[in-house]
C-alpha cells in the first residue's frame, strides 16, 4: 500500500524530510558503520489557536503516518536490519505539545513496529513546541528490549523551515546497531537472544 499517499489524503501535508548519519568511529578504531536515519512529515495543525478537548482528528488516521515514516526510514537504512527506534515531534508555536502526542500514540506506534520488522519494546518518545528550524533529539532504544544499554542513543533532526506556527512535525528514527565503541556493560543483545 502507498501509505504516503494515504497520509496526504488524511492530513494537509506540506512536505517530507529525511536525514542519514553513517558513523565509522568515535575516536577508536573504525569498525562496522552505525547508520542512523530520521524521517519526518510536516502537516497542518487543525487545532491552532484554540483549545479542543477531542484530538481524535489527529489520532485516528495516524496509523498511516506510522506506516509511511517506517517505510521511508527502513528504505534509507538500506539492507541493514533495524535494531533500535524512536519517535517524536514538534508542534509549531501556535499549537500544543499535546497535538504532537495525539499523532504518536499506539495507533501510530504499532504500524511503525510492523514496518521495522517487529518491535517488542516501548518506543522512546519526545515532543515539544518550538519555532521553525528548531532541532529535536529523537531518542533511540533497542526495538525488542528497552534495557539494552548499548543501544541508548539519539539522532538530531531539524527541518529548516518547519514546523511553521500552524504545523506539526512528526518524525521517527531508526538505527542499524549500538553506539560505536559501546563498552559500559549492562544487558546485551546476546542476553536478549539467549532469553528467546
Amino acid at each position: 500500500m502507498d501509505y504516503s499517499s494515504q497520509v496526504e489524503r488524511d492530513y494537509d501535508v506540506r512536505g517530507w524530510h529525511s536525514s542519514i548519519q553513517e558513523i565509522r568511529h568515535d575516536g577508536g578504531e573504525p569498525g562496522d558503520a552505525l547508520v542512523k536515519v530520521a524521517t519526518g512529515v510536516l502537516i497542518r495543525n487543525p487545532f491552532v489557536g484554540k483549545f479542543v478537548a477531542d484530538l481524535s482528528e489527529l489520532t485516528k488516521p495516524s496509523a498511516a503516518i506510522g506506516h509511511a515514516l517506517g517505510q521511508r526510514a527502513v528504505a534509507l537504512l538500506g539492507n541493514r536490519p533495524v535494531e533500535s527506534y524512536g519517535k517524536g515531534g514538534i508542534a509549531g508555536t501556535a499549537g500544543e505539545q499535546e497535538h504532537v502526542v495525539a499523532c504518536i500514540t499506539t495507533v501510530f506506534g504499532d504500524p511503525l513496529r510492523e514496518q521495522v520488522g517487529g518491535g517488542k519494546a516501548w518506543i522512546s518518545s519526545v515532543s515539544k513546541v518550538a519555532a521553525a528550524g528548531t532541532a529535536i533529539d529523537i531518542p533511540l532504544a533497542h526495538k525488542d528490549e528497552l534495557y539494552i544499554r548499548s543501544h541508548y542513543d539519539a539522532i538530531t533532526f531539524a527541518v529548516p523551515d518547519g514546523p511553521r506556527a500552524d504545523e506539526i512535525l512528526i518524525c521517527v528514527a531508526v538505527a542499524s546497531g549500538p553506539r560505536v565503541h559501546q563498552r559500559v556493560g549492562g544487558k546485551t543483545v546476546a542476553d536478549l537472544k539467549a532469553a528467546s
